[in-house]
């Protein structure tokens, strides 16, 4: 299983056209810490590459969504991909 396979199935499994959760509930849900570097807007950046850097975004990707930090807040929201 990857890092990130949970994040995807719990986003997999919503209706809603956009959800918000905090970092405290992204690490919940991964049972692991985010790294620093996911307080950096790049971290987020909804372009998948082939590097394992970006297994984050595959994730969300993978489940229909893109990802949006929310600056200073140690927030995400993720919309439904159009």
């Amino acid at each position: 299983m990857a890092k990130y396979d949970p994040l995807y199935r719990l986003l997999s499994r919503q209706k809603l056209p956009e959800l918000e959760l905090s970092f405290a509930e992204i690490e919940r849900i991964l049972g692991a810490m985010l790294p620093n570097s996911a307080a950096h807007p790049p971290w987020w950046s909804n372009v998948a590459g082939p590097r394992s850097i970006n297994a984050q975004c595959s994730a969300w990707k993978r489940a229909g969504y893109e990802a949006f930090l929310i600056t200073g807040k140690d927030r995400v929201r993720f919309r439904r991909s159009t």
